[in-house]
């Protein structure tokens, strides 16, 4: 039975990118990387593939910052999220996107850093974008947690199913002791990924 150091190296190597890199999301604590972030997982928090809404978040990196979704027309967001091919939710995820814009410069001055001060916490905080629900909250936090510290160990319970699958212990914090803390959000997407993803999980689950 491989360690458990052993498994987080494999995980680490095999699925350890986080989507915020993979939509080409240079992750900092400023606002616009972190804005991307956000409709990023807004996108994924739908019923769509996890490629189809990556794709989506690289050709609406053009309106990158809030001001800039909403200065963009309903049409401009809806040819932008169809040429990412994420065509099933489109309209409605186009003025969705447009509304939150709107939140986040009417209450934060476009800039999602204010929200870390929210009275109910971030999580909170962020289910009050459209669109953005519990399942857009904990994939955002998921990532955040490597620029916004105290966040961690942020291992929401699709992180800790796929900890299970690889015999890995399932408790956040136990998990959190098996990397460095800034490596906490590839962890994070690579466990997801066996959860989610069949052919992650054949290359990484013991036969």
């Amino acid at each position: 039975m491989k360690s458990h150091d052993a498994t987080v190296r494999e995980l680490l190597d095999v699925a350890g990118t986080t989507y915020a890199e993979q939509a080409d999301i240079d992750l900092a604590d400023k606002p616009a990387p972190l804005y991307r972030l956000l409709v990023l997982s807004v996108l994924l928090s739908t019923r769509i593939k996890a490629d189809i809404a990556v794709a989506a978040a690289r050709e609406l990196a053009v309106f990158g910052t809030p001001r800039k979704m909403l200065d963009a027309t309903w049409q401009q967001r809806v040819d932008a999220l169809g040429r990412g091919h994420y065509v099933r939710y489109d309209e409605s995820t186009a003025t969705a996107l447009g509304q939150g814009a709107e939140l986040l410069l009417d209450r934060y001055r476009g800039d999602l850093r204010r929200g870390r001060e929210h009275p109910d916490g971030i999580p909170k905080a962020l289910q009050e974008i459209p669109k953005l629900g519990p399942v857009g909250a904990h994939i955002f936090c998921r990532e955040a947690q490597g620029v916004w510290p105290e966040l961690r160990p942020y291992l929401d319970k699709k992180a800790q199913d796929g900890a299970k699958r690889v015999g890995l212990p399932t408790a956040a914090k136990d998990l959190a002791g098996l990397v460095p803390g800034d490596d906490l959000p590839r962890l994070a997407a690579a466990l997801v990924r066996v959860t989610l993803e069949k052919d992650t999980a054949t290359r990484l689950i013991p036969a």
